[in-house]
């Protein structure tokens, strides 16, 4: 890449090791590298954030734009976040932050008010140009790959994304950052939800914002009480700890019933299922296929599973060949390509 393309180039900056990495190289590599963080809560935290930020960009020597969206992001993530505990769901706030703030706000300033050619952040994922349409593959590093997250982009984002970090594993991403002596050098790995600061867990979250509500643990294959819980929104789908009842066997959450506040356990064996649905599916590319084979994640620690997919409108049936454990209600569900892996699309589980 020479200079004089100049090609401009946003990178949402953290100022964590993925993301000042990917800066960096971009600027190594030629663009004209501008950066911008957004500040999604009012507090402290998030004002080192862009503290930190702003000395990596300082660092590389490259211009520092921050967005304060705490307001938008209060409304789009933290109220999802809240809301779906109170129906019983378990959200999935990483992809919601990612539709709205990220690949939304973030990527329409960059391209709309810095008349930036792409925009660019440190996700493990590598986009791939077949014959005009860009697919979304799997990162050099499997165990950060971050296509899961990613499933609500398509066309018009992908053609102006740019993922640096597809080929490298994250120890190389670390040994570029010391090397270049960038301040995120020994960063840790950012936190799963970004807004409860420990040593807040979600439990005691959601349990200050809703209160106590005393609930039945009800056997599911028997309807036997087992005993109370504080709440049902304190638990998810296949949770083992904290349900704190003596029982021949280990019990786990299988089941919510929001409406009476019931809590239903049983054994391992009753977390299994073999089909779902999901609603509000977004492909990455056109396709006029309605019924096919797939490879489905209905999280992001999992190992993807093959299942037949059959879409109606903007829902789908998911049919596992072999049942899986702890489907969620609030959770995404994403599928693969069976041969080459490539991100084809997703829901949310019904």
């Amino acid at each position: 890449m020479n200079k004089q393309n100049k090609i401009k180039i946003a990178v949402a900056l953290s100022g964590g090791l993925d993301s000042s990495v990917t800066a960096f190289l971009l600027k190594q590599q030629g663009y004209d590298v501008v950066s911008i963080t957004c500040k999604m809560v009012d507090d402290a935290k998030f004002e080192q954030i862009v503290q930190n930020a702003k000395a990596v960009a300082d660092k590389i020597d490259i211009p520092h734009y921050v967005l304060d969206l705490s307001k938008e992001f209060r409304k789009d993530v933290i109220d999802y976040f809240e809301e779906s505990y109170k129906k019983g769901e378990t959200p999935n706030p990483c992809i919601l932050c990612n539709r709205t703030i990220k690949w939304g706000r973030l990527f329409d300033y960059a391209i709309d008010e810095l008349n930036c050619d792409y925009v660019s952040s440190g996700h493990y994922a590598k986009i791939v140009d077949d014959n005009g349409t860009k697919k979304l593959y799997p990162a050099k590093d499997s165990k950060k790959d971050q296509q899961y997250y990613l499933f609500e982009l398509g066309q018009k984002h992908l053609n102006k994304i740019l993922f640096p970090l597809s080929d490298y594993t994250k120890d190389e991403i670390r040994q570029i950052a010391i090397e270049n002596d960038l301040p995120s050098k020994s960063s840790k790995e950012s936190q799963d939800i970004c807004f409860i600061e420990k040593p807040m867990t979600t439990k005691k979250y959601i349990t200050e914002k809703f209160g106590i509500k005393k609930g039945d643990f009800i056997l599911i294959n028997t309807e036997k009480k087992l005993g109370t819980h504080d709440g049902f929104y304190q638990y998810t789908i296949g949770q083992r700890k904290g349900i704190g009842i003596a029982y021949e066997q280990p019990l786990y959450v299988v089941k919510l019933d929001a409406e009476k506040n019931i809590v239903y356990v049983g054994t391992k064996q009753d977390l299994f299922k073999d089909s779902l649905k999901i609603k509000d599916i977004k492909f990455q590319y056109e396709t006029n296929e309605k019924s096919f084979d797939a490879l489905v994640k209905i999280r992001y620690n999992m190992d993807a599973k093959k299942a037949h997919i059959e879409i109606e409108e903007n829902k789908a049936s998911i049919n596992f060949y072999e049942p899986v454990s702890s489907i969620t209600s609030g959770q995404a569900a994403v599928f693969y390509d069976i041969k080459d892996h490539h991100l084809i699309g997703g829901g949310w589980i019904e």
